[in-house]
């Protein structure tokens, strides 16, 4: 069976289950983290079929939390819809909170706090783990494209500084398995979204290319470039280098699978 290990992350299979975890994450032993695979049907689901799948999802996230060893009451998944609002996790909660009203239309979550363990779904969108690892605050963003172009990933990091000090060159950053430029084809509105919010950097040209009538633009590249605004060190900014479309047969996409897509989970914590 193939294998998405490279020289970034490694494939685990383990009770059914298969996840991503990044080679650099896995040098903090207090850190427990991962992205989950769509293989073996666990199906971490989209937000608008939680209502009709609770139980599974509940029951997914079980299983999950068997496997990583960490405690299933403590998770926290916000109700995402692409927005630039990152949360600060101040409580430990008593038990799972699944699109708890306090963290409605939030897309990315910040905690110092052992024992919680931050969760967001994707399909295609890009995961940014981050951490810092001598304050020991973790941060957990999806930023799709729309968080992209309003830089939450920037806004992350600066309300890491903002509330607990952070010092931006110490914090890591890993980038989960996302669609990358080779199938994030857009039109002219979008394109020009873009543009207009990016003109500003040297390389546009290479970041947004066109081919016929379509355009395809690297988000990674832009946000790699926005965390390096934000003060990251280059080489604090990892890439798992993986596309979510080439590889829709071991995650979910949904470019690929649309209104029927499911959601990976990537899910970071502190022991």
């Amino acid at each position: 069976m193939q294998d998405l290990t490279n020289d970034v992350v490694v494939h685990i299979k383990k009770n059914n289950i298969e996840y991503l975890q990044f080679r650099r994450l896995l040098e903090y032993p207090e850190l427990v983290h991962c992205y989950t695979l769509s293989t073996n049907n666990f199906d971490i689901a989209g937000n608008d079929t939680m209502e009709n799948r609770k139980e599974i999802v509940l029951n997914n996230y079980r299983k999950l939390a068997d496997v990583l060893c960490i405690d299933y009451n403590h998770i926290i998944r916000p109700y995402q819809t692409h927005t630039d609002m990152v949360m600060k996790v101040s409580e430990i909660p008593n038990e799972i909170q699944i699109f708890p009203k306090e963290y409605w239309d939030v897309d990315g979550l910040i905690t110092d706090k052992p024992n919680v363990t931050l969760s967001l779904g994707y399909a295609d969108c890009t995961p940014l783990f981050l951490y810092d690892p001598v304050k020991k605050i973790i941060g957990d963003i999806h930023s799709g494209w729309k968080g992209t172009l309003t830089k939450i990933g920037k806004k992350a990091v600066l309300k890491m500084v903002e509330e607990y000090n952070s010092n931006p060159s110490d914090i890591i950053c890993c980038i989960g398995p996302t669609i990358r430029k080779c199938h994030f084809e857009v039109d002219t509105d979008v394109q020009e979204l873009f543009y207009n919010e990016f003109s500003y950097l040297n390389n546009i040209d290479d970041i947004i290319t066109k081919k016929d009538s379509k355009y395809y633009i690297d988000t990674v590249l832009i946000n790699k470039i926005i965390l390096e605004e934000a003060g990251l060190k280059e080489e604090n900014i990892i890439d798992s280098n993986i596309c979510t479309v080439c590889n829709s047969n071991f995650m979910h996409s949904y470019r690929v699978n649309k209104e029927l897509a499911g959601r990976n989970t990537a899910i970071i914590g502190l022991r």
